[in-house]
């Protein structure tokens, strides 16, 4: 076999692919809560069941219930603070 075109060190292929994984994640984060973002605005504008007769805006209530049991704005802190996080790493 041949030698690798590029010398890396015995950790820098692992750094590199994490690297790369860590990018993907984030990626794929930003798309979805545009995804999000989007779903409430057509089921504003056009009404419930817009997008693919699915409810965003019922299924956020339904997550935000779910995270803050019954008290909904504990589960309302908690998701603003993971978009804080989410904003952070930017």
């Amino acid at each position: 076999m041949a030698p690798l075109a590029h010398n890396y060190k015995k950790g820098d292929i692992m750094k590199d692919v994490i690297s790369q994984v860590h990018e993907w994640i984030k990626l794929v984060s930003q798309v979805g809560i545009g995804l999000i973002a989007l779903g409430v605005v057509v089921e504003i504008v056009f009404g419930k069941g817009a997008i693919f007769g699915a409810s965003v805006i019922n299924n956020l209530s339904q997550i935000v219930n779910d995270i803050g049991g019954e008290n909904g704005f504990v589960g309302l802190i908690a998701i603003l603070i993971i978009l804080a996080i989410f904003q952070r790493n930017k």
